[in-house]
């Protein structure tokens, strides 16, 4: 396999994932369009939502399963195809209940891509991190580029032109790998369907040891993660009285530095070792959310003058960075979990991996509003910044003992 073609293979992956992630970006800066037209409460858009990354963590599974049928390749196919045909279904729907149904369709084959992708790439690359975390770019891409241009087309056009914008972009990329990717091989074409979803061996896998740990540890980070994403622009204009656009900017920093980091992340932990580079990243996202917390704390940095309304404003770049660091950690954890499991348990191995660590993590946009209206945002970020430092406990704790051993 040479050098462009491989490439060719990551490039086009990645802008597949962008796919996904944008179509389900594009829905939450419109969603006060949506509740007007429709003439339904917060709660109602909160459920189609919900049940759209519900559905997207559920198909990661299956995702695997079908892979090992048919080849990547197929899959990879059916959830660029699938999530843009679902963009359009959402953007024409004539009844909030279809919207519902169609969003929820939006996430199963949304959530067909990323597992299968990673087992190509596995096949693909030597270097896996760094792979893996080029390919994950698409998702912090998809942050900077969806909410800026759905609220664009959205306040002049509608929230349905808005929404249909994700097949704009998915239409092209999907006949790019349709004619750039080759055919790939399936693992296990002729084994029934029903085999792989027996439960013993899949209580087998997920509990072994070398498997275990770390999906305690991408649970409790994806938690963080979710609802970081869901609620920093709130907490940032609720608890420091920022403006929505300030907010909004800081947001988009986030997403630029979770993006490099990604990278650099999956390249370190080809060079030093994954557990040594999640916890790197998992200490350095404890410290960036308490730093949010403590921020009027923060030591005040000298400002230009005629910006008196932000007198944080060092410290807020030096935390933001550290939380976008935290982020950054599954272009680590992801390619260890690859690492623990042998070829032929990868493609349904590592789907049952991300759809438990994706599902159980999803609460965290729950979770974390959950306490902000209980007890403040003040303590609902600090409760996953606790979060993210007892994850670093956990990896750090069992890299020493893997050295003892």
């Amino acid at each position: 396999m040479n050098w462009r073609y491989r490439h060719t293979v990551l490039t086009l992956c990645m802008l597949a994932f962008f796919v996904t992630y944008f179509a389900r970006l594009a829905i939450s800066p419109v969603v006060p369009l949506i509740i007007d037209d429709f003439g339904v409460s917060n709660t109602a858009v909160g459920v189609a939502l919900s049940g759209m990354w519900f559905a997207y963590g559920l198909s990661q599974f299956p995702s695997g399963i079908l892979a090992d049928r048919f080849g990547e390749r197929r899959v990879i196919l059916v959830a660029v195809g699938g999530t843009t045909a679902m963009s359009l279904a959402l953007a024409v729907v004539p009844v909030f209940p279809a919207f519902v149904l169609a969003a929820v369709l939006l996430g199963l084959v949304a959530g067909l891509h990323y597992a299968v992708a990673t087992t190509l790439l596995s096949r693909t690359f030597d270097d896996l991190g760094t792979a893996v975390g080029i390919h994950s770019l698409g998702g912090p891409l998809a942050g900077l580029v969806a909410p800026v241009a759905a609220t664009w087309v959205g306040v002049r056009y509608g929230w349905r032109p808005g929404v249909a914008l994700a097949a704009v972009v998915g239409v092209p990329i999907f006949l790019l790998f349709a004619r750039r990717v080759r055919p790939t091989e399936p693992r296990r074409p002729d084994q029934p369907m029903a085999e792989r979803l027996q439960v013993g061996p899949l209580l087998e896998l997920v509990g072994r040891r070398e498997v275990l740990v770390p999906l305690v540890v991408a649970t409790l980070g994806t938690y963080v993660a979710q609802g970081v994403i869901s609620f920093l622009p709130t907490f940032l204009v609720e608890l420091r009285g920022y403006s929505p656009a300030f907010a909004g900017g800081v947001f988009s920093a986030f997403f630029v530095v979770r993006a490099g980091a990604q990278v650099g992340l999956g390249r370190l932990s080809d060079r030093l070792g994954r557990d040594a580079s999640i916890a790197a990243a998992l200490l350095s996202g404890a410290l960036g959310l308490g730093g949010l917390v403590a921020l009027p704390d923060l030591v005040r940095l000298p400002v230009p003058v005629g910006l008196p309304a932000l007198p944080t404003v060092g410290g807020l770049g030096i935390v933001v960075l550290l939380a976008g660091l935290g982020s950054s950690f599954f272009s680590a954890i992801d390619p260890r979990f690859m690492d623990a499991l042998g070829d032929a348990e990868r493609g349904a191995g590592f789907g049952l991996i991300r759809t438990v660590y994706t599902v159980i993590g999803s609460a965290g946009s729950v979770g974390v509003g959950l306490v902000a209206d209980l007890f403040g945002w003040g303590a609902s970020f600090a409760v996953i910044a606790g979060m993210s430092g007892v994850a670093f406990l956990v990896i750090s704790a069992n890299a020493l003992v893997g050295e003892r051993r």
